[in-house]
């Protein structure tokens, strides 16, 4: 059964880029890690009022499996999975799936928007954000990208360069990929969507062999 918690309705001022206000009769909120609500701008988990009364028809529970179950509440919400923030207007704003979330030397990362700024530039057709291991800051950010047919002749060092610049001047310089490669084809579901855990499981594998560190 498909829910939708948070949209743009008929009436509504538009915010592009934004996934909307939370959804009738959803009470649609942002916690940290013990379930409080998250105060506007404060990035965090998204979450459903559960507690006293579950919404009708939502999602109970896990058949046989009471811990995956737990992991999905806290204090009185069922959590989603994704990360955002809620502005003062009460729109939502997206930043990734918790899991995908990178974090590099104390900074949180959403690969969302990294994509995003990477798909602005002209040579990037496709790309990918996951994290990558590193010995000094934990993890860093490492962008796999598909190049448009007009740059496929390139110097891929000077582009790597360009790539990363253009990031830290569309985002925080923080968050550019301090790692890029550039590959014919991203993994996809049938749907079409992009499986960043895939890439994440081959990277991390790959680089935990080269620096030997422990699985």
């Amino acid at each position: 059964m498909l829910v939708t918690i948070c949209a743009n309705v008929q009436g509504m001022k538009i915010k592009p880029g934004s996934m909307g206000k939370a959804s009738p009769p959803y009470d649609v909120q942002v916690v940290d890690d013990e379930g409080n609500i998250q105060p506007p701008g404060k990035e965090g988990d998204v979450a459903i009022r559960i507690k006293p009364k579950r919404p009708f028809c939502f999602f109970l529970k896990y058949t046989d499996n009471p811990e995956k179950t737990a992991a999905t509440e806290r204090g009185d919400f069922y959590i989603t999975g994704d990360r955002a923030v809620k502005d003062e207007e009460g729109y939502f704003w997206f930043v990734g799936r918790a899991d995908d979330i990178i974090n590099s030397s104390g900074y949180r990362i959403g690969p969302f928007e990294v994509e995003s700024a990477l798909m602005e530039h002209p040579a990037v057709a496709e790309s990918a954000v996951v994290s990558s291991p590193d010995p000094i800051r934990g993890e860093v950010v490492k962008a796999f990208i598909i190049l448009s047919p007009a740059f496929l002749p390139c110097d891929p060092e000077a582009l790597i360069q360009e790539l990363q610049n253009h990031v830290k001047k569309s985002t925080a310089p923080y968050k550019y990929p301090r790692k890029i490669e550039f590959v014919q084809e991203l993994p996809k579901t049938a749907g079409g969507k992009i499986q960043r855990s895939v890439l994440r499981k081959q990277e991390w594998s790959k680089v935990k062999q080269q620096l030997d560190l422990p699985k």
